[in-house]
């Protein structure tokens, strides 16, 4: 018999190849790098089947949260990105279905009317490079839609819209849509590009009703969900989750580097932008590791707290100094993330982390041994690791990861889950500023 703990190869049963990863409100909007729930699902039943609460430090658009809840758990997430905490808000919060009708029959009604009357619109929000991104007839047909939709007295219903409103900005800009960061169409087919705004907010706005539907009808005694703006690099405040009072922790946390890995502020520029959201460029900039000033005064010759990730940063460095200098800055972050959620998680809790080993300047970077170094300072044990291959990802085979025309490598196909638990007896080390490096 395989030891508990060992490592297992890559079983088919983690690949969940062909399942519906869109089902129930999964699918309210596509993001970069989703965890897919059915990882989610099958991480609560093994490790979280007494939980009473679920904690997501980088929830994205969710996913977590809405297993929870589907288990009766009640969750808590945070994300620094508006749209992933709008998106996660939408996707938990169980309507009044008949309710929402009558309000989706209203925005019909309304974007009819203005359509026929042509009066004009609304100004936009302050997009920037508008013009560069959106014609004219888009730029007006989405102020009228945004204000239509403003007009919904319910603001979880508002909420609800304004996810698929977010989508539809995007989807009618010239960006090219199958890309996650910021690239424009080529002229030809901007000059071929003119989508009917109303007709593509109202087919989102359907589609996601039907799945808020079927969510409702179909799990009873769901959890609830609370999704917050903390940064966990900085703290968990006391007063949203007090120190060990996390039953499980179930997440999958940003890339290092996500200018040039996943690119979720680019992605989601659009829609913050045309949402309202200021700063919607600086998202990239405020997750971990975006500011490498927070590291301007660390020792660069200081151990990262894992001799992999070591070994495999002065790799990097002696092909670039500066690269090198973001992973560590990326990796310091991380590190006093995980010191923070390791002191939510109650005693016998677990901590599962689904993450990717990223390469840079060719070199892999081994986030999955970093993390599993980093909850052992923590006082927390090993107990499993998984394995996983990445069928139908969402990301090229291949990228350039110095934006050189030529210069491509490989990007990831493979996932670690790491699960880490809190032993149920003794002391856990606290962190420190000698453990943060």
């Amino acid at each position: 018999m395989r030891p508990q703990n060992s490592i297992l190869p890559p079983p088919a049963d983690w690949d969940f190849r062909g399942a519906d990863t869109k089902r129930l409100t999964h699918g309210l909007h596509p993001y970069p790098a989703m965890m897919i729930p059915q990882i989610a699902e099958r991480l609560i039943d093994r490790y979280g089947a007494r939980a009473k609460t679920l904690f997501d430090p980088y929830c994205g658009t969710g996913s977590s949260l809405l297993e929870a809840n589907i288990h009766g758990i009640d969750a808590v997430g945070t994300d620094l990105n508006p749209l992933a905490r709008m998106i996660a808000r939408a996707k938990t919060v169980r309507l009044d279905c008949q309710k929402t009708d009558l309000y989706l029959r209203h925005v019909n009604e309304r974007l009819f009317k203005e359509r026929m009357n042509g009066a004009k619109p609304p100004p936009p929000p302050p997009v920037k490079n508008i013009d560069f991104w959106f014609s004219k007839k888009v730029q007006r047909e989405l102020a009228v839609a945004r204000a239509v939709i403003d007009e919904i007295a319910d603001p979880d219903v508002r909420r609800f819209l304004l996810v698929g409103f977010g989508e539809t900005a995007r989807e009618c800009s010239y960006t090219r849509n199958g890309e996650f960061k910021l690239y424009r169409m080529k002229a030809a087919q901007m000059e071929r590009f003119s989508p009917d705004v109303f007709g593509v907010l109202m087919a989102k706005l359907t589609r996601n009703f039907a799945a808020m539907k079927e969510y409702v009808s179909s799990v009873e005694n769901a959890g609830q969900t609370t999704v917050f703006d903390f940064n966990t690099v900085e703290c968990i405040p006391a007063d949203i989750l007090p120190p060990e009072s996390v039953d499980i922790v179930v997440t999958s946390p940003p890339y290092g580097d996500s200018r040039t890995t996943v690119a979720y502020g680019q992605f989601s520029r659009m829609a913050n932008e045309w949402l309202g959201y200021e700063a919607a460029a600086a998202v990239d900039s405020q997750l971990m590791g975006g500011k490498t000033g927070r590291a301007a005064n660390q020792n660069d010759s200081e151990s990262l707290g894992c001799g992999r990730l070591d070994d495999a940063v002065g790799r990097v460095e002696k092909q670039s100094a500066a690269r090198a200098r973001e992973i560590r800055s990326f990796y310091r972050d991380y590190r006093r993330s995980i010191a923070n959620v390791a002191a939510a998680v109650k005693a016998g809790g677990f901590a599962c982390y689904v993450v990717g080993n990223r390469k840079s300047k060719g070199v892999v970077l081994p986030t999955d041994a970093a993390t599993r170094a980093y909850f052992k300072e923590n006082g927390f044990r090993r107990a499993g690791v998984f394995v996983r291959n990445i069928p139908n990802k969402r990301m090229p085979a291949k990228n350039s990861p110095s934006n050189v025309a030529g210069d491509c490598d490989a990007t990831m196909t493979q996932e670690h889950i790491i699960v880490m638990k809190k032993p149920a007896a003794g002391s856990v080390r606290r962190f420190n500023s000698s453990v943060a490096g």
